[in-house]
């Protein structure tokens, strides 16, 4: 797979201009599918979800002239709930996903996407799929691809305790840097959480993507971030 991990969602021309050359075709000749099971397990989850799928992205925490992943202009695209997938027979939906041109994973609480990710099956499907196909994380949807997300993170517990998330890349990332309505990102704030990672992390703003393509990190930005590596490294 393609990655392409965002804090804010595709909020420039730049990390626009990034997703159609990993798509490796116009948005418009692509299908996706929507992941917004992170957002459940927030207390107003099923209002921003509701926002997101129609394409009102006009209020808080939204930036201006954010839009919604499935507002991109995709030439199909549909919603792919993990919550449901345990009672649905894998035929019904794995194919589905294989042929899909782009996944688009909102963010919301990580610890609760990854445990969906794995108890749909999702996470034992993503390292099979087909090598053309494009992650896009938001937030908590490109946060559950590192290895771990920190303390400073967790919100809801998995079952299992801890902060372990999936491991498909070799960093971990800080979203929403310096967000104004977020005043625990600042930089002093997310140094402080990525010297306690055990693996280097990205401090990245919301005009801010990480881009990989097998295992080459590239940083697509019109803001600011800055790479950390713990001292113990």
């Amino acid at each position: 797979m393609k990655f392409l991990l965002t804090s804010g969602g595709i909020t420039n021309d730049s990390i626009r201009n990034a997703l159609v050359d990993l798509l490796g075709k116009p948005i418009s000749e692509c299908s996706a599918l929507y992941i917004p099971t992170a957002l459940h397990a927030n207390t107003n989850g099923p209002t921003m979800i509701a926002r997101l799928i129609s394409g009102d992205t006009k209020t808080a925490p939204f930036p201006d002239g954010h839009v919604s992943m499935c507002h991109l202009g995709w030439k199909s695209w549909g919603v792919l709930e993990l919550t449901a997938l345990p009672s649905i027979d894998k035929e019904r939906w794995h194919q589905r996903v294989r042929e899909t041109d782009a996944l688009l994973v909102e963010g919301g609480d990580p610890l609760y996407l990854c445990y969906w990710m794995r108890q749909s099956g999702l996470a034992d499907l993503l390292p099979e799929l087909p090598r053309e196909t494009v992650y896009v994380g938001l937030s908590a949807g490109s946060m559950v691809m590192a290895p771990s997300i920190g303390e400073d993170f967790v919100r809801w517990r998995p079952p299992t305790g801890g902060d372990s998330t999936l491991g498909l890349v070799d960093f971990a990332l800080f979203p929403h840097l310096d967000n104004p309505s977020m005043p625990d990102n600042s930089m002093a704030d997310a140094e402080k959480w990525a010297a306690g990672m055990p693996v280097p992390s990205y401090l990245i703003d919301d005009q801010t993507a990480i881009q990989v393509v097998d295992g080459v990190v590239d940083v697509v930005s019109e803001g600011h971030w800055k790479r950390f590596v713990p001292r113990h490294e």
